[in-house]
């Protein structure tokens, strides 16, 4: 799907940019054409300087997205979901983040949370990023403590683990 959004955009590196911050960021397009966060807007002037583009690039962006029929539906219902992962440390909580060889394999995220379950280990969160929407997805546990060693153990056996980082 992320091909095919940013396809409808490939003769412009700059809408593309814009396409890519409003879907890394959870940010929707209103039916004004205006960038938000929930009900908050953001300035086109911001959305521009944090990508390195004119704020027009923004403006031409947004109305491309709700003149196209595939497009108008996604970007109107787009929403952000907080994360713990930033705030871990600050909470005293831990973070595995697992590299898989293959995102699109199922059950990855029964395995490994499966695993800490049996160790009797609250998670907090999980997430786990769309192989649609970026090049090398990880998914992220976040813990109610650090994870003993035998926990990273069983899972950095799987076959689909890559690699494993704590922080």
């Amino acid at each position: 799907m992320f091909d095919e959004i940013m396809g409808k955009f490939e003769g412009s590196p700059s809408q593309q940019a814009v396409v890519r911050l409003l879907l890394e960021r959870g940010f929707s397009v209103n039916a004004e054409g205006r960038v938000v966060s929930g009900g908050i807007e953001i300035p086109n002037t911001q959305l521009a300087s944090e990508i390195g583009v004119d704020r027009r690039v923004v403006d031409s962006t947004t109305d491309a997205v709700l003149a196209d029929d595939e497009l108008r539906p996604i970007f109107r219902n787009i929403s952000a979901v907080p994360s713990l992962r930033d705030l871990a440390p600050v909470l005293d909580l831990s973070v595995l983040t697992v590299a898989v060889a293959d995102a699109e394999q199922s059950g990855i995220v029964a395995a490994v949370t499966g695993e800490i379950a049996a160790r009797d280990i609250s998670v907090r969160q999980t997430i786990s990023e769309d192989p649609e929407f970026t090049d090398e997805p990880r998914l992220s546990i976040i813990t109610d403590e650090p994870l003993p060693g035998e926990v990273l153990t069983a899972i950095r056996e799987f076959a689909f683990v890559r690699k494993l980082e704590l922080e």
